[in-house]
């Protein structure tokens, strides 16, 4: 059975997720970050997470060969930095946008609901995705806030 790339899309649409930016560094220490909706929790002993990270994408080997990366969970009211990340140019991103370091030396945007630094523990194969799992080692979060949500190709709210 065929199944149509863009009725897939959009029954896949109807799953509202949140939204993260997930950061790393290049081997010569520029920034780098993403915007991503396909993350999820995968373990509480040990910690651990994912997220899937399509081939094509020019952050793509500084993820999958990087040491350690964080994911940023976004707010509601964060739909500048969402829009910020998904662009498909690496420059210019990280003009204004404020940043903290942890352990691992990798950015960390400040203003989000959460915040999780990880060690990259293993990369899978998801077809024309990666899927990078990460080992929890330090993170932050606040219970003030609402998420940034996405559904149906649009952003969205709680009601």
């Amino acid at each position: 059975m065929t199944i149509d790339s863009r009725a897939f899309r959009n029954a896949l649409g109807c799953f509202a997720t949140g939204i993260t930016v997930v950061t790393t560094l290049c081997p010569d220490g520029h920034h780098v970050g993403v915007t991503v909706n396909s993350f999820s929790s995968v373990s509480l002993d040990p910690p651990l997470v994912l997220f899937s990270l399509g081939r094509a994408s020019q952050a793509y080997d500084f993820f999958v060969e990087g040491k350690a990366f964080a994911v940023n969970i976004l707010a509601d009211g964060q739909e500048d930095l969402s829009n910020r990340f998904s662009r498909r140019d690496l420059q210019d991103r990280w003009d204004g946008v404020g940043v903290e370091r942890w352990d691992t030396g990798v950015p960390i945007l400040t203003g989000c609901l959460a915040n999780i630094e990880c060690d990259r523990e293993t990369v899978y194969d998801g077809g024309d995705h990666a899927i990078v799992v990460g080992r929890v080692r330090k993170l932050r979060s606040t219970d003030a806030g609402k998420p940034l949500l996405y559904f149906r190709g649009s952003y969205g709210q709680l009601g």
